[in-house]
């Protein structure tokens, strides 16, 4: 009996070895796999990138063919300069005439400052692009270009809607103007709009490089955005959309409410101007403001506040960006300022004044 108790211990010390020797093998070959338990989808995703989370990102060019590129160059490039000179003319005039030294033309001021940084944070990028083969950008470089097109983008929408309301109390209350709108007032509301804009900028960069990512690093847009890099997460993303919709769909839907209102007052006043000409006059400047905070809210929202960054189309999105981030800072200065006579005597004397000293 002892014998064979014995022989039965050697044989379960034999199954024991076998199994463990199995569940080594077993192990051993999920490890291979990928497929270890505790393994996470991101650790996996990881391995591609011979464990190490993304470095870089790959910015989508606008084309890859070499008979697109150029011309897109050439054509992005001029209208690059006419946003420069633009903007920078009516900076130029407002600084030179003491004539416009107001307050409305304080606002025309920053509006051009903000039309000159904004696509001075992409296009420059996009054109190296064009000419180059190397469409790579750095992590970092990817944030701050980001928070940088955001803080901007955000500081025009409230700058948009602190313009509106400078033109409701100026037309609904002529006579209290000055009482209301001080210099003073003007510098703090100028100032907040600059403020707010970098802090929601800042939120929503903190909330989107916290992120973890370890999928494809190509970014389906010419720059970096928030929805095609969140896209690009392998951690959960729901707090950044969140963000996105509540922080910038409040304060987006507070300034156009805002810009939206004054110019509902702004209409109704100007209906009861008895002089043809003067109705004219002030529909034509308000049909021209609201053509453009249309377009810029429009395209803005459109690309910002949606639910799910994974079902955008990276085509319509580029060009829904092309619009806002490009075309509308070129456009801004014509529709605003250089339209207005003021503005072009004011111009026109500066350059006289620089050409004649000369």
């Amino acid at each position: 009996m002892v014998r064979g108790g014995h022989v039965n211990q050697q044989t379960e010390k034999l199954h024991a070895d076998h199994g463990k020797n199995d569940t080594g093998r077993v192990a051993g070959r999920l490890l291979q796999l990928g497929k270890a338990p505790g393994r996470t989808r991101c650790t996996e995703q990881m391995d591609v990138y011979n464990g190490t989370t993304v470095t870089h990102f790959i910015l989508t060019g606008l084309s890859h063919l070499p008979e697109v590129r150029y011309p897109l160059f050439v054509a992005f490039a001029i209208i690059y300069q006419v946003t420069l000179v633009g903007n920078g003319s009516i900076l130029l005039a407002i600084g030179t005439e003491a004539k416009l030294h107001t307050p409305m033309y304080y606002f025309l001021a920053n509006l051009s400052l903000l039309d000159m940084f904004c696509p001075s944070t992409t296009v420059p990028k996009m054109l190296h692009n064009l000419l180059t083969e190397d469409h790579s950008i750095s992590f970092v470089g990817c944030a701050l270009q980001l928070y940088f097109l955001v803080a901007l983008g955000g500081t025009e929408i409230f700058l948009l809607a602190v313009m509106a309301y400078d033109r409701y109390v100026a037309i609904c209350f002529p006579l209290r103007y000055s009482v209301i709108i001080t210099k003073a007032r003007c510098a703090q509301l100028v100032c907040g709009t600059w403020a707010a804009g970098f802090l929601n900028s800042t939120i929503h960069t903190v909330s989107t490089f916290s992120l973890s990512f370890c999928r494809s690093n190509l970014v389906h847009q010419y720059y970096c955005d928030i929805p095609p890099v969140v896209a690009l997460s392998c951690s959960s993303t729901y707090v950044a959309e969140m963000l996105v919709l509540v922080v910038g769909g409040f304060s987006g839907s507070i300034s156009f409410l805002t810009t939206l209102i004054s110019y509902v007052y702004i209409i109704s006043t100007i209906l009861k101007i008895q002089s043809a000409e003067g109705k004219h006059k002030a529909f034509s400047t308000c049909t021209s403001h609201l053509l453009v905070v249309c377009l810029f809210y429009g395209t803005a929202i459109f690309t910002y506040i949606r639910p799910s960054s994974s079902r955008h189309s990276p085509a319509r999105d580029r060009l829904i960006s092309m619009l806002y981030g490009v075309i509308t800072p070129m456009l801004n200065p014509v529709i605003y300022s250089l339209r207005n006579t003021e503005v072009k005597k004011a111009l026109r004397r500066a350059v006289c004044g620089r050409v004649c000293s000369q």
